[in-house]
């Protein structure tokens, strides 16, 4: 049962629900980032390549810039 004039299908997010959820979008970035260069830059040392690096850092960005785009559409 709801009160009058409170609309229950519409949910009141808390506040640091919120910080919590915007927290995640500025640390999606750099940990992609960080985290496709680590492993392009182990995947150069264990098959002595010179490009895995540089394409680990690109498509860890990219995935970084997808998650931040999922989060900040999810939360619209």
């Amino acid at each position: 049962m709801s009160l009058p004039g409170k609309d229950s299908s519409k949910k009141e997010e808390s506040a640091w629900l919120q910080v919590a959820r915007y927290s995640e979008v500025a640390f999606a970035l750099p940990a992609g980032t960080v985290a496709g260069w680590l492993l392009g830059t182990a995947l150069d040392r264990w098959l002595h390549t010179g490009w895995l690096g540089i394409l680990g850092l690109v498509l860890g960005t990219v995935v970084g810039f997808v998650e931040v785009i999922r989060t900040v559409s999810k939360s619209k």
